[in-house]
Parts: structure tokens; C-alpha cells; sequence
């Protein structure tokens, strides 16, 4: 565990009481997605969705709401824009993210925000697309979003571990991180091989703080987007709606 990243947020480390108490406070989920690839050959493999967990996390300790735990899964389909909910229950991946949903909406949330930190467009189109049957009643609100979607900028970026994968992987598990793997001679461009790597060289540009505060500028941006969707429902809609986390009301997500 990363003694950065509380515990208390955290829907796997959390008791009973502890997530019924933080579902009613802020009825808010965040689900963090990723998928297991190749980060050069100084990052953990689960890169994406262990920075995605670990922004959500920093977002929830400071705008409430709770973390679920990192989801992996291949990101290789198209989604067509006008997707179906009976086509999206079609597709196994999109099953199986809209039947989490469903799950987490009838556990009482009100906002559900999946975070990818695989930066490319289909991953988000998919769990936009599983979100539609889900959100379709107006009774909850979500969103899917990269990582950075909302902060962008100067000081918050997302590359392909260069300068800000390894960043934050510095910050959050500094010791899954091996800067000596990546030798001292040129890296391939543009994420050729031997090194797979596209972005500001991490030997040069990668720091602890570099990644502190992009975490600190993407979650405080995730974080006002919670309160904003929550805000957008219907005032008898924004609070938790379970009786309780207890067996005869709840058993799983």
C-alpha cells in the first residue's frame, strides 16, 4: 500500500460504516481504469490505471466520495458514437462496465466518475457508452475522463512514460520506479522500439514534484467536477439512496 494514498477512501480498505458514512456525506464513486502495457522499461506495467487510482484518490480526500479499486481492460474496439443500450449489452467489455454501474448505482451513489489513465480514445468512449444505459433515468449522473482531461496544462500533462507517467510514478510508488534501466545512451523516438517510450526524456525531465503537482492540478479538477454533476441533478436525486450498507440492503459491487 502507499502510505501517500489513504486508506479511508479507498472502497477495499473500507468497512461497512466507513462507506455508508462517505456515500452519504458525498455520494460520489470514482473508478479508475487502465490496462497492463509496456511503459518502458523503468515503470510498472500497470501504469495507467495505478495513476488514475492514485489522482482519485487525492480527489477524494479532498472533495469526499469514495475510490473503487483499479479496473484493467483492453482498450482495442471501436465504439460507434450512436451505440444502443441493448448494443452496449451486446459487447462484453461494455457489459461488463455497464453491469459495474448498474451495481454502483444501486449501492446509492449519485455520481459516478470513471478516470482512465490510457490515454487513448476509445477507452473513454467505452465507458461513456456503458455509462448511457446506466444514467439513462435521470436519477444519477457520471462521466468517463482522462486523467488530465480537466487540468491540462503547463504543469499538468500526460505523455507515454516519459516526463509525466515517470513523474507521477515517482511521486505515488517511487519504488516500482527504475531510472537506471533506461541506460544512459539516446531514447528511440516516438515510441519505437527498444525503449517505447514518447515524451520529454524522463532522465532529464521526471521528478517527484513534477508529478505532486500534476496530481495536485488533476485531482483538484476531477474533484469540481464531482460537485458539478452532483449540483446537476434534481435536488431530491443528490443524496445517497440505499437504507443502508448492511446485508438485508446490500451485499456486493
Amino acid at each position: 500500500m502507499n502510505r501517500e494514498l489513504s486508506p479511508s477512501v479507498q472502497m477495499q480498505f473500507m468497512r461497512p460504516a466507513q462507506l455508508e458514512a462517505a456515500a452519504r456525506a458525498f455520494p460520489v464513486v470514482y473508478v479508475p481504469f487502465g490496462l497492463i502495457e509496456w511503459h518502458g522499461r523503468h515503470l510498472p506495467l500497470g501504469n495507467d490505471a495505478l495513476k488514475a487510482h492514485g489522482i482519485l484518490v487525492k480527489t477524494a480526500e479532498t472533495f469526499g466520495g469514495v475510490v473503487y479499486p483499479p479496473v484493467y481492460f483492453p482498450h482495442d474496439v471501436n465504439v460507434p458514437a450512436d451505440i444502443t443500450p441493448e448494443q452496449a449489452a451486446a459487447d462484453w467489455r461494455l457489459c461488463m462496465l455497464s453491469a459495474l454501474f448498474e451495481r454502483l448505482k444501486q449501492t446509492g451513489f449519485r455520481v459516478i466518475i470513471g478516470v482512465s489513465g490510457h490515454n487513448v480514445r476509445s477507452q473513454i468512449d467505452m465507458v461513456n457508452q456503458a455509462l448511457k444505459p446506466v444514467v439513462a433515468d435521470g436519477t444519477i449522473t457520471g462521466i468517463g475522463l482522462w486523467e488530465i482531461s480537466l487540468s491540462q496544462c503547463e504543469e499538468s500533462n500526460t505523455d507515454h512514460a516519459a516526463k509525466w507517467e515517470t513523474s507521477n510514478m515517482q511521486f505515488f510508488y517511487p519504488d516500482c520506479v527504475d531510472m537506471a534501466a533506461l541506460g544512459t545512451g539516446p531514447l528511440a523516438p516516438g515510441m519505437k522500439p527498444p525503449d517505447g517510450i514518447s515524451g520529454l526524456d524522463p532522465r532529464e525531465h521526471a521528478s517527484a514534484e513534477v508529478g505532486r503537482r500534476n496530481v495536485e492540478l488533476a485531482s483538484e479538477a476531477i474533484g469540481r467536477k464531482a460537485q458539478e454533476l452532483l449540483a446537476s441533478l434534481p435536488g431530491k436525486h443528490r443524496a445517497f439512496r440505499l437504507p443502508g450498507i448492511s446485508p438485508e440492503h446490500w451485499w456486493a459491487i
